[in-house]
């Protein structure tokens, strides 16, 4: 089983319904209550992208970190539903949060971001910690920052929160 980082966009009224309805929450989980342009499967990219971005300064990996992490636990309630998400805990950004993630991602474009992977696989694997991937991590880890901030910028500009899990 593939463990990938998922994020959805939702409106704030949804996440105050996620908060007080672990079936509402498993309906977000389970990519039934948006559509499917609202959400965000991120891979196992999250760890890499912070690791390259610690290089750039701490404003771009605390960024990705809380863009990944999400801040405070939507429903803990959650982790004992019977379907639930493989791993826990749901988390989400409120907008304002939302607002300044997408802030800090808009700042480095990702181009900016992968000139800092030397052109040898091998080191540049190495520098990401992304060992066992096969080839230059460069294009992978492009595309998904890429996407990232896309993301959040469209969730920034549309006035939503975020929620974010690993599954």
């Amino acid at each position: 089983m593939a463990i990938t980082q998922q994020l959805a966009r939702l409106a704030a009224e949804d996440l105050v319904q996620c908060r007080l309805s672990i079936r509402m929450l498993d309906c977000l989980c389970s990519f039934e209550l948006r559509a499917p342009e609202e959400y965000l499967d991120l891979d196992w990219s999250p760890g890499p992208l912070e690791t390259l971005a610690a290089q750039i300064g701490t404003e771009l990996s605390a960024a990705i970190r809380e863009a990944c992490a999400g801040g405070e636990e939507i429903n803990p309630a959650y982790r004992e539903f019977p379907r639930s998400i493989f791993l826990h805990p749901v988390r989400a950004l409120e907008p304002d949060a939302v607002r300044a993630v997408a802030a800090a991602l808009t700042r480095i474009a990702p181009e900016d971001l992968i000139v800092l992977l030397p052109p040898d696989a091998e080191a540049a694997k190495q520098l990401a910690g992304m060992d066992e991937f096969i080839g230059h991590p460069g294009a992978y880890l492009r595309e998904h920052y890429g996407a990232l901030r896309r993301f959040y910028e469209f969730a920034a500009a549309s006035g939503q929160a975020t929620a974010t899990w690993w599954d």
